[in-house]
């Protein structure tokens, strides 16, 4: 146990957790918070030790899956707040600034998404058990970051906001042909349809989402305006006087960056705008943590601004906005998480025990990334001409609160 003791001595200062070893005995790390902690947990054996103590973000995931450690109620959420919170990405944390530094250096390591592979990991998540998702997503299956204009918001509330958002900075125009790339299961093009009137084309690689989102616009009666289409969003040929991509960007790969930014200009028409909505790093380029790269999102990676705008450069693309969402995906993944404990029984019988407290971890940690690493989403607004778009932002919010009306009704 003694490699785990100095890892978590050094880790846990503020905020308290108690580890109870093999042998029973109970050692506690850091001390009284008025927030954080205590936090009670035991390690089963000491391979289990072991493994946390030398590969900390793939050993502790493992170790809680397999039950080689449990925490009290299984509030996996609880620990993994505290050692965010102790590894915070603050400029005075001395921890977290050593781990920074690691991460530009595994940045260099780049992963390659071709179209073939980018279809088989966006399979790995998303066509998932159907009934996985209707427990905890809202009704209109929203999975990607809400847009909280009051914390108190319901989530379903918070996911209408997010798409009036978006609509909003697209500047839609009667007639309007637009391209949603990755467009999960229909709902932002079903709801730009609904609030403009503009034709939409979806695109996406998951074969579960794609049938979902066709029968919504066959059950709507739309499904001569909202087509869905499953296909590369390299390989679409057409050009639209919008596009739309909502957190997809994270599955491109950096070696296609270019790729995507380039693809979006070509198929975008002289005078088009394109809204791309993507989770980002406010702490510089970095490296997706082992344990979500392999359970997870195989092949994802959330990029920082610095990695992104060369290639919008290089695009010859004009960022005529950029909004940067801090807290909102957390507060998104904690009503997530939230549905989850409360629909545990109904999740393991889909799956099993096993998947349930992966599923929980992967909330968990993603939502304390948001909250205290430095992860945030970005928002970013590109046209083709500078002249494309009105030279304030005030047609943004006065669109908005239009369709949130029209969304309501």
């Amino acid at each position: 146990m003694w490699l785990l003791d100095n890892f978590l001595s050094k880790i846990i200062t503020q905020g308290q957790l108690n580890v109870t070893a093999p042998n029973g005995n109970v050692t506690s790390y850091g001390s009284a918070h008025e927030r954080y902690g205590p936090v009670n947990i035991a390690i089963k054996d000491k391979a289990t030790a072991n493994r946390i103590s030398r590969n900390p973000a793939l050993g502790a995931g493992e170790a809680f899956m397999d039950g080689g450690l449990t925490i009290e109620d299984d509030n996996i959420m609880a620990l993994l707040e505290l050692i965010a919170f102790n590894m915070r990405w603050d400029y005075d944390n001395t921890t977290r600034v050593g781990l920074w530094k690691s991460q530009r250096i595994l940045s260099k390591i780049q992963q390659v998404n071709d179209a073939v592979r980018s279809r088989k990991n966006v399979a790995h998540h998303y066509d998932l058990n159907d009934r996985l998702y209707d427990l905890f997503l809202d009704a209109d299956r929203q999975y990607s970051c809400a847009y909280f204009t009051d914390e108190a918001n319901s989530l379903s509330q918070a996911q209408t906001d997010k798409m009036a958002h978006i609509a909003a900075k697209l500047d839609l125009k009667p007639g309007h042909k637009v391209l949603d790339i990755g467009c999960g299961w229909g709902g932002m093009a079903m709801f730009i349809h609904k609030v403009s009137g503009a034709d939409v084309t979806g695109v996406t690689l998951s074969e579960e989402q794609l049938k979902v989102a066709r029968q919504r616009a066959a059950d709507a009666g739309v499904s001569d305006h909202v087509r869905f289409e499953l296909i590369d969003y390299r390989h679409v040929q057409e050009t639209f006087d919008r596009i739309v991509s909502v957190g997809m960007f994270e599955h491109v790969g950096r070696p296609n960056f270019q790729a995507y930014f380039d693809t979006v200009r070509d198929r975008l028409k002289p005078d088009g705008v394109a809204l791309v909505h993507t989770i980002a790093r406010a702490d510089g380029p970095g490296v997706t943590d082992p344990w979500t790269q392999k359970y997870i999102f195989p092949g994802g990676y959330a990029p920082a601004l610095s990695e992104i705008l060369p290639h919008v450069e290089k695009s010859w693309l004009w960022a005529t906005d950029i909004e940067i969402l801090r807290v909102h995906y957390g507060h998104t993944l904690v009503h997530w998480y939230n549905s989850c404990r409360e629909k545990r029984i109904e999740i393991e019988a889909i799956y099993d025990a096993r998947f349930y407290r992966m599923w929980m971890f992967y909330l968990a940690a993603a939502a304390n990334a948001f909250f205290h690493d430095g992860h945030m989403n970005a928002q970013i607004q590109l046209t083709r001409r500078r002249d494309a778009l009105p030279i304030t932002r005030d047609y943004i919010a006065a669109t908005e609160k239009k369709y949130r009306k029209k969304a309501a009704s």
